[in-house]
């Protein structure tokens, strides 16, 4: 029976706490040691500060620099702040340039200079002025590059010629004699062919280049559309200036779904989990006092109903079923149209035939849902024209759910802002005070008036 790696992590976890909690840092040393360092930054997130500092004392230079790039925002700077200027230095001697240019963002300056006058790399100069939220910064340094013209046999003497071979290398780049991109070129295909085939005639010219400067989410989005295991990144003028691999994008993946799920609750992935009280209380106050003004704006509208409410009390103990459904109506469309928005399937060419079919689908919702709901609270309180109010409202809030579950993110993306960080509350003030006013105000006009 094979262990799942979430049953892995959390052995680890559990023993390296009772090593702590004993006492027996040397014992926690040692059961790190066969670690990779990916494991170690996770279990380094999921410890308590103190346990943290203690465990990282004992891990070797080797091994963290490693482990501060698989980390990021408050746990890496925390870390960084409690290593002797020493270590930091040491740490970065096994890294590429790309993972050193991420890493000494958060040095402190002074350390950042000497590493800087230790490496003198003007590889690493380069990758220090890049945009960190573009190919760029994503991209190895390590490329083989091979011309059109050359044949299968001097490629493979080219080939033996090199210490070793750059990790998940499928292809070589293909350059033309001036060092433009022109293609890619499988490494099974050099293999296969015979001595004397021009790398012209087996290059895939057909492969799209990164920009420099391309987004990394488009980055992620070309990988997977293509199934594309390297890819090269050229400057504005065509010339090669490395590579991008399935590793890196599966972590911009990553770290994207974090980042999602983390944003919709006012809260991102730099946040440590074992953070202090205070700190993170003073974030999530913020999106508590927007949540609370909603809620005062749901309230108000009710309390615009009170004489309604006081003559049939029936009608709040029906209220939360209208709010509650169209909730759930108005999110699962929100959450189709930012899904859209971030894989490029949404746009303003279809956005109105999506809109069309989503209504169509909020309504035809809202008359099966409301048939249920209306039957059940006339048989519960004898009454069956409550029922109807209660039905009608329905088919009004499911509608406007799935009217504003469109709108709203598609607003807030024109605007610039993030629609996972802002769309759950509007949509949820939106779905409340319609479902509100809807139920209370037919109730008025039909059974009061």
């Amino acid at each position: 029976m094979s262990v799942r790696p979430q049953d892995t992590a959390e052995l680890h976890l559990e023993q390296i706490m009772y090593d702590l909690e004993n006492g027996t840092l040397y014992d926690a040393r040692a059961h790190l040691h066969d670690l990779h360092a990916t494991e170690i930054a996770l279990l380094l997130r999921s410890l308590p500060i103190d346990y943290r500092y203690q465990i990282w004392t004992v891990i070797s230079t080797e091994v963290m620099g490693e482990v501060l790039v698989a980390l990021q925002g408050e746990v890496r700077v925390g870390l960084i702040d409690h290593s002797s200027a020493k270590d930091l230095i040491a740490s970065v001697n096994h890294l590429e340039s790309r993972e050193v240019a991420d890493l000494v963002s958060d040095f402190p300056a002074t350390i950042r200079e000497k590493i800087l006058n230790i490496q003198s790399d003007s590889r690493l100069e380069s990758a220090l002025s890049y945009d960190g939220h573009t190919a760029a910064r994503l991209m190895r340094l390590d490329v083989l590059t091979v011309k059109k013209s050359s044949t299968v046999d001097s490629v493979l003497a080219y080939l033996r010629q090199q210490d070793k071979l750059p990790s998940n290398m499928d292809s070589l780049i293909v350059v033309d004699d001036n060092g433009k991109y022109e293609g890619m070129v499988a490494i099974s295909s050099v293999l296969t062919n015979k001595a004397a085939v021009l790398i012209s005639s087996l290059m895939n010219d057909t492969v799209e280049a990164i920009s420099l400067n391309m987004p990394v989410s488009e980055v992620a989005l070309i990988f997977e559309r293509k199934d594309m295991i390297s890819a090269a990144v050229v400057n504005e003028q065509g010339g090669i200036e490395g590579r991008i691999t399935l590793d890196e994008v599966l972590d911009v993946v990553r770290e994207e779904a974090d980042h999602a799920v983390l944003i919709s609750a006012g809260l991102d992935e730099e946040h440590d989990l074992f953070s202090p009280v205070l700190v993170s209380a003073k974030r999530r106050a913020v999106w508590l006092g927007v949540n609370l003004f909603t809620a005062f704006l749901a309230s108000w509208v009710i309390g615009l109903f009170e004489a309604t409410i006081e003559e049939i009390v029936a009608l709040a103990v029906l209220m939360p079923v209208v709010a509650s459904m169209g909730g759930i109506a108005g999110s699962q469309t929100l959450t189709l149209v930012i899904r859209g928005l971030a894989l490029h399937q949404i746009s303003s060419s279809n956005a109105g035939s999506f809109l069309l079919k989503e209504l169509s689908v909020g309504a035809l919702n809202g008359l099966v849902w409301s048939t249920i709901v209306a039957s059940v609270a006339g048989f519960w309180f004898s009454n069956y024209s409550l029922g109807l109010m209660l039905g009608g409202a329905m088919v009004i809030t499911l509608s406007c759910a799935a009217l504003a579950g469109v709108l709203i993110p598609l607003f807030l993306h024109k605007r610039g802002i993030d629609p996972a960080l802002a769309g759950g509350v509007l949509l949820t003030t939106v779905t409340d005070v319609i479902g509100f006013m809807s139920f209370l105000g037919l109730a008025t006009i039909f059974l009061i008036n």
